[in-house]
C-alpha cells in the first residue's frame, strides 16, 4: 500500500510500519557513517515520505477522521500530541464512512 490513502488501517499495521521506518533509518545511518556521507539516510527519507503519510491517514480513517488531520503536525508541540492520542486510540468498531473495519476478518 505504498501510496493509497483510502480506506482505514489499523494500529497494528500503523505501528509495524513506523517501526520498520526506524530499523531502515538506522541502518542508513550506520551505512552513512561507514562510508561518511549522508545518501542513503536522504534516500530513505524521501522514499518513504509518501507511504509515512498515507499510513498516517489511513490510521486517521480508521478513527473516523479526516485525513486532512495529519497538518496538525505544523502546529508545535500540541498538534503531534494531538496525532499521537489519535494514532494510540482504537479504531471505529465496525464499518465507518472510510470502509470496513481493518480488524474485523481477524
Amino acid at each position: 500500500k505504498y501510496a493509497v490513502f483510502s480506506g482505514r488501517s489499523s494500529r497494528k499495521e500503523y505501528w509495524l510500519f513506523h517501526l520498520g521506518y526506524v530499523i531502515l533509518q538506522i541502518v542508513a545511518m550506520l551505512i552513512d557513517r561507514s562510508m561518511e556521507m549522508t545518501l542513503f539516510g536522504v534516500i530513505a527519507s524521501l522514499g518513504l515520505v509518501i507511504p509515512s503519510i498515507a499510513v498516517s491517514v489511513r490510521r486517521l480513517h480508521d478513527r473516523d477522521k479526516s485525513g486532512w488531520w495529519v497538518l496538525l503536525v505544523f502546529i508545535p508541540l500540541i498538534g503531534a500530541i494531538m496525532l499521537l492520542v489519535q494514532f494510540c486510540r482504537r479504531g471505529t468498531v465496525g464499518e465507518n464512512r472510510f470502509g470496513d473495519d481493518p480488524l474485523a476478518d481477524e
